[in-house]
Parts: C-alpha cells; sequence; structure tokens
C-alpha cells in the first residue's frame, strides 16, 4: 500500500462496526481484532449523514486502492449496500426494490401466480384425502411435527451426522464446535451466532412448530454444511491465510448475505443430495421420532415454488402499498399456511432491520441453486460448493458465471 493512500479493508470494518451503533444487531458476526471494536466505541456515535459519507468516500477510494479484482468487486457491494442503508437510516426516500438491488445485486418483482398453482396440483396429488389442500397439508405438517421435549435430542442428532459428513465432504478445523440452545419470540425459524476461533451459538426458536421433515434443512442451514461451516473456512482461509480482513465482519443487508443464505438453503442438496429423507427419517427413527422420508422429500419438491410468496408479501407490502390483511390472505392462500404462521412471517416483514432479508433467502437459493445445476458435467456437487465456502464471491459475479455457462 502506498503510503498515504486508505486501508480501504480496514475502514470498511470500521465503518460495518460504525452502524451497530445506530443498530444493534447490525454486526451479524465480528471476530477481528477487538481493539478496533473498542475504538469504534469510543468514537462520539455517528449521524446516518456521516455514514452514508464514509461509504461514498470509501468506495471512490477504492477504485484506486489497488486491490485485486475479486477483493475490489467483494468489497463494491458491500460498501454500496452500507451507502444504501445509511440513506435508508437517514429518513431518505428510497423504493423497496431498488433496496433490495443495492442491498443483495438483485431485482425482485412478483411470481406469476400459475406457477404457484402448478405446485398446489403437485401437492394435491400428494395430499390425498377430504378437505381442501391447505387443511390437508396442516394435518400432514402437524403429523411431522417434533415433540418439543425431543426438539434438542433431534437437532444434535442430526447435526453430528451432518457434521460427519461434512468434515469427510468438505473439512473442519479440529476445533470447530456449534452450541446449540432454544429461545423464545423471535422473528425467525433458527438463528447461527458466529463467535470466531471456529464456535458458532445456534439458537432455534421454540414458538413455531419445527417438523421432521424440516429440521434436516434448518440444521444443515444453521451448521453443517451453512453458515457455521462457512463462517469457519472464510476464517480458516481468507482471513488467516490470506490475511482479508473485510472478512472478520459480517454485516446486515450487504450481498454477503444472499450468498451465505443461498448456500445455506443448499446444504440439504450439498451434504446428502437426493435420498435426504429417507436419510434422515433414519438418523431420527432411531430415537423413536418417525416420519416419512420419503413423503417428506417429494413434499419439499413439490413445495419449493411457493417459497416465492413470502417475497411477494414483501413485495406487496413495501412497494404495492398493500395493507396488512392483504398480505396475510396472499401468504395463506399461495403459501398455504395458517392464519398464526402468516402473522409471524409478517412479523420478520415489517421489522424495521429485517424487512428486505427475505430475497436473501428466495434470490439466493434459486440464484446459487441455478449456478451449482449449471457445473461442468464431470464437477462433483462438493467441489463447486466449496468454491461458495472458501471464496469471496458475489451475486453478481455469480450470476454472471452463469450467464456465460
Amino acid at each position: 500500500m502506498a503510503a498515504g493512500a486508505v486501508d480501504v479493508p480496514l475502514e470498511y470494518v470500521r465503518l460495518g462496526l460504525r452502524f451497530d451503533r445506530l443498530e444493534a444487531g447490525f454486526v451479524d458476526a465480528y471476530t477481528g481484532d477487538p481493539r478496533v471494536r473498542a475504538q469504534v466505541a469510543d468514537e462520539p456515535a455517528p449521524t446516518p449523514h456521516q455514514l452514508r459519507d464514509r461509504a461514498r468516500d470509501l468506495l471512490a477510494e477504492l477504485e484506486v486502492s489497488g486491490l485485486p479484482a475479486d477483493r475490489s468487486a467483494y468489497l463494491r457491494g458491500q460498501l454500496t449496500g452500507l451507502e444504501c442503508t445509511a440513506r435508508k437510516f437517514g429518513g431518505e426516500p428510497v423504493g423497496f426494490v431498488a433496496e433490495v438491488a443495492a442491498y443483495f445485486q438483485v431485482d425482485v418483482a412478483l411470481a406469476d401466480p400459475a406457477t404457484y398453482a402448478a405446485a398446489h396440483t403437485e401437492l394435491d396429488r400428494l395430499l390425498p384425502g377430504s378437505g381442501t389442500l391447505a387443511e390437508r397439508y396442516a394435518v400432514h405438517r402437524r403429523r411431522e411435527e417434533c415433540p418439543p421435549d425431543r426438539l434438542e435430542v433431534a437437532v444434535h442428532a442430526l447435526s453430528s451426522a451432518l457434521r460427519d459428513r461434512v468434515r469427510g465432504q468438505y473439512g473442519l478445523p479440529e476445533a470447530e464446535t456449534v452450541r446449540y440452545e432454544v429461545v423464545t419470540d423471535k422473528p425467525w425459524s433458527g438463528f447461527n451466532y458466529y463467535e470466531g476461533a471456529f464456535r458458532s451459538r445456534v439458537a432455534i426458536n421454540a414458538d413455531l412448530p419445527h417438523r421432521l421433515g424440516q429440521l434436516p434443512h434448518l440444521v444443515a442451514h444453521e451448521a453443517y454444511p451453512g453458515h457455521h461451516t462457512e463462517h469457519c473456512r472464510k476464517e480458516r482461509g481468507l482471513v488467516e491465510r490470506a490475511a482479508r480482513l473485510e472478512h472478520t465482519v459480517f454485516l446486515v443487508n450487504t450481498p454477503e448475505c444472499l450468498m451465505a443464505e443461498g448456500l445455506a438453503d443448499l446444504g440439504v442438496e450439498a451434504a446428502i443430495g437426493e435420498g435426504w429423507g429417507p436419510w434422515a427419517a433414519d438418523v431420527l427413527g432411531d430415537l423413536g421420532l418417525h416420519f416419512d422420508g420419503e413423503l417428506a422429500e417429494r413434499i419439499a419438491a413439490a413445495a419449493a415454488p411457493l417459497n416465492r410468496v413470502r417475497q411477494d408479501a414483501a413485495i406487496l407490502l413495501h412497494d404495492r402499498g398493500a395493507d396488512p390483511d392483504e398480505v396475510i390472505a396472499h401468504l395463506k392462500r399461495w403459501g398455504l399456511v395458517s392464519h398464526d404462521r402468516a402473522v409471524q412471517q409478517l412479523r420478520f416483514l415489517t421489522d424495521p432491520l429485517w424487512r428486505a432479508y427475505i430475497s436473501t433467502y428466495v434470490e439466493g437459493y434459486d440464484l446459487l441453486s441455478s449456478w451449482l445445476a449449471a457445473r461442468p458435467a464431470e464437477q462433483p456437487v462438493a467441489d463447486r460448493f466449496l468454491r461458495l465456502l472458501d471464496e469471496p464471491l458475489t451475486p453478481a459475479v455469480v450470476a454472471a458465471e452463469l450467464a456465460t455457462a
């Protein structure tokens, strides 16, 4: 670095930590030098305009920083997301679609209801019986519910089995560990708190019923080979070996979130692949927890297009001016969820910090699953997925690779 030049990665880290001064929880994880965080904590509280201007300054500095192309692309995406957040914090009007694009490098739009209708038709075939499809789907979900007093043991069993798989397929630091805890009164079903030094705390929300057929996805998403695995491998590779300081902080509403959530939602596919339902049924069956794994797998595939209903709800609410009752009705009709579940989903969509975040799951999964499927014929899934775990890829870079595949 030339004398007098701005250390953009370090200043990016400082800037990200300053956002947490205005919105607690904006820093999802920090594993860097505690002295840097202490210095930021001792500063006068920043204003949104100061954060906006600093993000713009660093974007300009990035152009003359001489950093490698992949590092510049990553930081450019992150700083663009921060600049938009600062404008939102300052009360500047930002349309919802533009907000999502600035945060996550994707354009969002309402889905075609015909896609949902086709999914309903397939689910109708898989769930015979009397009553409406929504009622039969609810019965299926209740049948699969994990007894609350067995939730912790079920999670630990799946975590251990997935961990064995991931250690063999992708490799993990010897010292890594995940600690699970059950919590309540949260707008999400599960959350990974990465603590650094290859340790994670995973919180699971007991307010929501957890289905045996969904638990493998939850554990894979939060731990193996999802968030925990990605954090561990990036801490060991990008931070410890490559000295890329920018990866010591993980910030909400930035492109890295879309990459992380898309990667995590591919966890079961990357660790188990086809046949994950019977595999999970065997693991949980040893605990006396029984469900039809084959049916669960078929229903999950049939219901996958309905994931977009939640993004529709966000667009209707924040872009189209729909009232909450209309949004709840949309979630119930097309998402086939109960009223209580729709209200819980609406809570997530109306949280000021998380309102745009639903797109990380919807667009992240679609983008990365398409990219994974477009790999060369001779390339194993694990080799392609390893790039997501190890490289500082961005949605824009992945989309560009997919366009030329």
